[in-house]
C-alpha cells in the first residue's frame, strides 16, 4: 500500500510542474494580446502603405517593464521591418489565411538574445477576402515573470507535500500495523497449533472484522476433521474385516495340517478357498470404493451413453452364477435411456446391485433388473424376492461396512456404499426400500434397489429429483 502512494508522488510533481507554467502563462499571455490589439488600431493606410500612428510615449509605456524584456515590430507584406526592433525574430512567411482569421491574435515561444521569448502576433490582411499580408504585428517579452509565478505556484502546491506524504506514510504505516495486529495474532494462534489439531478456533478473541474469515476457517476444519474421522473409521473398518477372514484362513488352515482323512482335508480346502474368495471379494470392492472416490473430484469422466444395453450386458454375464443358485435372474428391456455417465463406474454399480441381490435372495427367488424413463430422469431397478429390510435399515445399508440385523448372506457391506458413491459422482440419488403389494401397501417380501440418473444433457443435470423416485416408488 505505501509503494503506491511513493509511485504517484513523483508523478503528482510531473504534473504540478505543467500545469503551473500553464497557469502562469495565462495571465501574460493575455496581456500581450492586448498589446497586438492595441497596436493594430493604431495602424493606418497612406496610399495602401501601412502607418503606425503610434506616439513615442506610448512606445516607451509598451516596453517598460520592471522584469521583462519588451520588444515589437511591424513589417509590410514584402517582409519589410517599419518600425520596432528589427533584430526580432519572424514567423514563417508567407502566411496563409487558411488557418488565421483576420485580427486572430496567435502565440509562439522562441529565441532572441540568448533568451526565451514569448511572442505574440498578428497578421492584417488588405481585405477580408485578400490572401496576402499586408502586416506583421509582433510583440515579444521574456519569461522570467512567467518562471517565477510558475515556481511560487509550484512552491506552494509542492512544498506542504514534503510534510504531508511522510506524513501520510507514517500515518498508514502505523495504521496498517495496528490494523494486522489481529491478524497477526490470529496467524501465530494457528501455526503454535500441533499437525494433527483441526479443532475450531475460539471466538472470544477474534475481532469482528476478522470473524467471517475465522468462521468460514472454521467450517474448512470441520469438514476436514469429518473426513479425518471418516478415514479412520475406514481405516480401522477395514483392518477388522480383513482380519476376519484372515484369522479363519489361518485356522482353517492350521485343521487341514492335522487332518489325515483325504476327505475331511478336501474339505477344509474348500473352506480356505472359499475364504480366499471372501478376503479377495473384499479387497477388489475397497479397491472399488477408493477408484469412486478418486473419480468423485472430476467430471471429465462423463460420457453420453445408452444405460439399456449396458445393463443387458452386465445382467446376461450374471446368468450363469444365477442359476447356480437356482435364481430366476430377468430383465426387462425398454428402449434408449440416455445418460451422462462413466460407463466403467456404472458397471461397477450395477455389479454390486445384482451382487447384493443374489446374495440375499433364497434358492427358488427371482431377481428382476430394468431400466427406463420417466419424465426427465432415467430409473434403474434391480427387484429381489429375498428377505426384505426394515424401513431403518434402508436408511443405513449405504453406510460403509453396515450389514442389517439378522443377514444371512456373506458380506463385507461395502457393496451399497459403492453404490451411493458412484451415483453421487452421476448426479443421481440411489435408494433400496421393501417392495410393496401396490395400492393396498401391505409389505412383501423382497426389495427394490433404484438410481434415479437425469436423462442426457449438455451437463450433468441440476434438476431436483421427485421424491417418488428417490422413495422407490410413485
Amino acid at each position: 500500500m505505501l509503494a503506491p502512494l511513493l509511485f504517484v508522488w513523483p508523478i503528482s510533481i510531473a504534473f504540478t510542474h505543467y500545469f503551473a507554467n500553464s497557469v502562469a502563462s495565462f495571465p501574460y499571455d493575455q496581456s500581450l494580446r492586448e498589446h497586438v490589439t492595441a497596436i493594430s488600431r493604431q495602424i493606418t493606410f497612406d496610399d495602401g502603405r501601412p502607418q503606425l500612428a503610434m506616439p513615442a510615449v506610448a512606445q516607451l509605456f509598451l516596453r517598460s517593464d520592471e522584469i521583462d524584456n519588451v520588444y515589437f515590430h511591424l513589417l509590410d507584406g514584402t517582409q519589410k521591418k517599419l518600425r520596432g526592433d528589427p533584430e526580432l525574430p519572424v514567423p514563417v512567411l508567407p502566411i496563409s489565411l487558411e488557418n488565421k482569421e483576420p485580427g486572430e491574435v496567435h502565440f509562439r515561444d522562441d529565441e532572441f538574445r540568448g533568451q526565451t521569448l514569448r511572442v505574440a502576433y498578428m497578421v492584417l490582411f488588405a481585405s477580408a477576402q485578400s490572401t496576402t499580408p499586408r502586416v506583421l504585428i509582433e510583440v515579444g517579452e521574456t519569461t522570467e515573470k512567467r518562471s517565477q509565478l510558475a515556481n511560487k505556484i509550484i512552491a506552494s502546491v509542492i512544498l506542504p507535500q514534503f510534510v504531508i506524504i511522510p506524513l501520510a506514510v507514517v500515518l498508514v504505516w502505523f495504521g496498517l500495523s495496528q490494523g494486522l495486529r489481529p491478524l497477526t495474532r490470529l496467524r501465530k494462534r494457528i501455526e503454535a497449533r500441533r499437525e494433527a489439531d483441526l479443532s475450531p478456533i475460539s471466538l472470544s478473541r477474534v475481532p469482528e472484522e476478522l470473524r467471517p474469515l475465522t468462521e468460514a476457517f472454521n467450517s474448512m476444519l470441520a469438514r476436514m476433521q469429518n473426513n479425518v474421522d471418516a478415514q479412520r473409521r475406514f481405516i480401522a473398518n477395514a483392518a477388522h474385516q480383513m482380519r476376519t477372514p484372515l484369522t479363519g484362513l489361518k485356522t482353517q488352515a492350521q485343521l487341514a495340517m492335522r487332518e489325515r482323512d483325504p476327505g475331511e482335508l478336501r474339505h477344509a480346502l474348500s473352506q480356505i478357498l472359499a475364504g480366499v474368495d471372501r478376503a479377495s471379494r473384499l479387497v477388489d470392492q475397497l479397491l472399488a470404493l477408493e477408484r469412486a472416490e478418486a473419480s468423485g473430484h472430476s467430471q471429465q469422466t462423463l460420457l453420453a451413453l445408452d444405460l439399456e444395453p449396458l445393463l443387458r450386458e452386465i445382467v446376461e454375464a450374471w446368468v450363469v452364477q444365477a442359476l447356480e443358485r437356482r435364481i430366476d435372474l430377468g430383465y426387462e428391456p425398454a428402449g434408449a435411456v440416455p445418460i451422462v455417465g462413466n460407463a466403467f463406474l456404472l458397471r461397477e454399480m450395477i455389479n454390486n446391485l445384482l451382487d447384493n441381490a443374489l446374495r440375499y435372495t433364497p434358492a427358488n427367488g427371482r431377481v428382476t433388473a430394468r431400466v427406463f424413463a420417466q419424465g426427465d430422469f432415467a430409473l434403474l431397478e434391480i427387484e429381489d424376492s429375498g428377505s426384505g429390510i426394515s424401513d431403518d435399515d434402508s436408511h443405513k445399508v449405504f453406510d460403509r461396512f453396515y450389514r442389517a440385523d439378522g443377514s444371512d448372506g456373506e458380506g463385507s457391506g461395502l457393496g451399497l456404499a459403492i453404490v451411493r458413491e458412484i451415483a453421487e459422482i452421476h448426479q443421481a440419488a440411489a435408494s433400496l426400500r421393501p417392495k410393496t403389494s401396490g395400492a393396498s401397501g401391505e409389505a412383501v417380501c423382497g426389495c427394490i434397489a433404484r438410481i434415479v440418473f437425469p436423462l442426457r444433457r449438455l451437463q450433468p443435470s441440476r434438476l431436483p429429483i421427485p421424491a417418488a423416485a428417490r422413495t422407490g416408488f410413485a
